[in-house]
């Protein structure tokens, strides 16, 4: 017997957010500290520990941020469910009901919606109810831990990129590799990132791209204007 198996891209959408937000600031973040602190004047080993603390600091607060945010999230749909729970056990006809609505409005007629209905809450209820009532699958709940872990390890990727320039890079051109090296990780991750989406991968690149290097600019700009005010 033959299975068709669909690829959908939304099965790992959750993670692949995270992870690119974190590898994107990563890049960007650090980099831009080196870029404007070697843009000051600053000697190799203060940029070096500058892109450090960065890249520690921002881990954490990646993660932090995620945690709280996805934490946030999950809490809302557990508050859900419970109600769901509740209900189900003290009006599971007025639940059935609602259920078996639910589907007369997407284009069954009543009786077609009302078996439905009957052999969904046979199965699983409370699954049908969180499905079509709240719009909470397995596939897509929150995952808390999941999404803090992968933005904080995602963060350290990309925040390594502009350390390694700042280590190999001669002295007088730390600025302008870790620019350089920066905008190409940028390039490819906007890329990457468009492309696992099923978007434009030009316009993924450029985007990130163009961000990159506004921030880039910018700090670079303020270093300049710091490094020789002192």
């Amino acid at each position: 017997m033959y299975f068709h198996q669909e690829f959908h891209r939304a099965d790992r959408i959750g993670w692949l957010r995270a992870a690119v937000l974190g590898a994107n600031d990563g890049t960007i973040s650090v980099a831009s500290l080196v870029v404007g602190v070697a843009a000051a004047g600053a000697p190799q080993s203060s940029i070096l520990l500058t892109g450090v603390a960065g890249l520690v600091a921002g881990a954490m607060s990646m993660a932090a941020g995620e945690y709280v945010s996805v934490r946030s999230q999950a809490d809302t749909e557990e508050a859900d469910i419970e109600r769901e729970k509740r209900e189900l056990a003290t009006e599971p006809e007025h639940e059935l009901e609602e259920l078996t609505a639910i589907y007369e409005s997407r284009g069954l007629d009543r009786p077609l919606a009302r078996r439905v209905a009957e052999r969904l809450t046979s199965v699983d209820a409370l699954a049908a109810h969180a499905r079509e009532e709240l719009g909470i699958t397995e596939t897509l709940r929150a995952r808390p831990l999941q999404a803090a872990l992968a933005s904080a390890v995602s963060f350290m990727a990309g925040a390594v990129v502009p350390i390694v320039a700042t280590l190999l890079a001669p002295s007088g051109q730390i600025a302008g590799v870790s620019f350089a090296t920066a905008l190409v990780t940028l390039v490819i991750l906007g890329g990457a990132a468009a492309y696992a989406g099923g978007a434009s991968v030009a316009k993924g690149a450029l985007r990130v791209a163009f961000w990159g290097v506004l921030a880039m600019g910018l700090t670079a700009g303020v270093g300049k204007l710091f490094g020789v005010a002192l």
